[in-house]
């Protein structure tokens, strides 16, 4: 009760609160935590932050609460909210730190560095008079150098390949967009492919004009990617379910104590309501996934294909505090449309935070039978009375096992060292000309590009060179070989073009994208009793 006391008082120590807002007891609990922080800073043996203390007490108060009700300090809050806006204010650089350096990777198109020629391969060593280069600088600081009031200028001094000196430039801040949609394009003549990161407020445009695009292109059926979508806003995931569903179909309902039943229902004539679907899913695609890939599998619209999503049935509310901070505290539970509640049990917060790593040590992710539901968590669909299940995520119709046989140590190692990544990209810096050359566009690169001997021996040189400890293991080279050389591939389109690129190549390699694939071409996808 300590810990429910402590943010009541917060409210009353921050002089935000009305004593006539508080029942009389609660009034009682606000004192007595005044009283506690006033003894503190008056008699403990050391000196303390009573600021400091209270922001503690608030994330311990809301983590006795469930996993998802969560504190966000005032400076952190533009961040977190970057992924929910779609955008954000800054300069419009994709980086990436590099030998303690500041890389640009790519400029965002229309962004005002790209205006005015900020090119991929530089190097910002100053910014705003400061040397930003060998500093030990992290991800967090160049955003807190770069990002900024919309209008506000930043002077950034870059390192360009074959100049003689430092180039200047005066960058004026603007809104950059973040895209939700990462990836469109078609797989073949008739199936076209869309892979989403996340749910803000630009997706479900973003999504409507990718569908759009590749009915151009011919699209009749749709692979629509959520694995590790960790979900985002409620009213983008009703909006994008209401593409693929038809008629005024009840697409998720939430509950709280102080929310009544609101039923969330489809109304539009969506883009995609005939054709087949898809829904690509794994363990990490949680709460605004699962309600799509829910109600797409309730109507039995679609087949969802993966392993078993996160289980994430909680709906947060951000609230505002006073001093610009927020707390996002978990108002209602969502229920899909056959009524089930797909959130896992929490009780025990050391086993919800374990509980994907255990699932990898149970078989989970290998064996589909190693999962075990009782039957007072069976549903049945809503059209063709299919079995689905509820309680700890969606379970997929279709399982895919987790492919490792091409993981060795050898592949991990050159993962978590990052080799791949940096390698490609200091080899497309070096090379971008000769490149584009070569493969004008990325049609050609796809086709023709290969990892080949005289490529590899660079690769290998340039590990050898940056960490003398990881010697190359030919057995477990060749275990691993494909996926090194798919990945190599992959960051080198994504240098040389975009994210979408990057996945047209990497998807070569994406088991649970190949056999939804496989059931297409196979009419498979035909046998299974749908509503279409």
């Amino acid at each position: 009760m300590i810990r429910l006391f402590t943010f009541l008082g917060f409210l009353l120590f921050c002089g935000t609160v009305v004593f006539g807002q508080f029942h009389p007891s609660e009034i009682g609990t606000s004192l007595k935590f005044k009283e506690v922080i006033d003894k503190v800073s008056r008699y403990y043996v050391d000196e303390t932050d009573a600021e400091a203390l209270t922001e503690t007490a608030i994330v311990s108060l809301l983590e006795e609460l469930d996993p998802h009700s969560t504190y966000i300090p005032a400076d952190e809050l533009q961040a977190a909210q970057t992924a929910i806006n779609g955008s954000f204010v800054g300069v419009g650089i994709r980086f990436q730190i590099m030998k303690d350096t500041l890389n640009v990777v790519a400029t965002i198109s229309g962004g005002p560095a790209e205006k005015l020629g900020i090119l991929p391969g530089d190097k910002i060593v100053v910014v705003d008079g400061e040397n930003i280069a060998g500093i030990g600088l992290k991800n967090s600081d160049v955003r807190d150098k770069l990002m900024g009031e919309l209008g506000s200028k930043v002077k950034v001094e870059v390192q360009r390949k074959r100049a003689k000196k430092n180039l200047v430039f005066n960058i004026t801040r603007d809104k950059i967009p973040v895209y939700s949609v990462d990836s469109r394009y078609m797989i073949n003549d008739r199936v076209g492919y869309i892979k989403l990161n996340s749910f803000s407020r630009t997706t479900v445009y973003e999504v409507r004009e990718a569908i759009r695009s590749l009915k151009r292109q011919g699209m009749e059926d749709l692979i629509f990617d959520l694995q590790g979508n960790g979900g985002g806003l409620l009213d983008a995931a009703h909006k994008l379910a209401d593409e693929f569903l038809s008629d005024e179909k009840l697409i998720v309902y939430s509950e709280g104590k102080a929310q009544p039943r609101n039923n969330l229902r489809a109304g539009i004539r969506g883009n995609f309501e005939k054709g087949k679907l898809i829904i690509l899913t794994d363990e990490y695609s949680a709460s605004a996934s699962e309600i799509l890939s829910g109600a797409v599998q309730d109507w039995d619209r679609g087949v969802v294909v993966g392993r078993r999503t996160f289980g994430k049935g909680l709906v947060q509310r951000p609230m505002g505090l006073s001093d610009g901070s927020e707390i996002r505290l978990t108002i209602a539970r969502y229920y899909t449309p056959t009524g089930r509640f797909i959130q896992k049990p929490y009780e025990d917060v050391d086993s919800y935070r374990k509980d994907i790593s255990e699932r990898y040590l149970n078989g989970e992710f290998v064996h589909a039978d190693s999962i075990k539901m009782p039957d007072s968590l069976k549903f049945k669909t809503l059209i063709k009375n299919r079995t689905v299940f509820g309680g700890g995520g969606i379970m997929p119709d279709i399982f895919v096992p987790l492919d490792t046989t091409g993981v060795s140590d050898y592949f991990s190692e050159l993962i978590r060292g990052g080799f791949l990544n940096t390698f490609s990209y200091e080899y497309t810096n070096d090379k971008r000309k000769s490149l584009l050359k070569k493969y004008p566009t990325f049609d050609d690169f796809n086709k023709n590009f290969n990892c080949d001997e005289p490529f590899m021996d660079l690769f290998f040189k340039y590990v050898a060179k940056e960490d003398s400890t990881l010697k190359m293991n030919e057995e477990e080279y060749k275990m691993s070989e494909e996926f090194i050389k798919l990945r190599l591939k992959a960051y080198l389109a994504r240098n040389l073009w975009d994210t979408n690129e990057f996945y047209q190549v990497y998807n070569a390699s994406n088991e649970i994208l190949q056999r939804a694939i496989d059931l297409l071409q196979n009419n498979e996808y035909d046998k299974i009793d749908l509503d279409n």
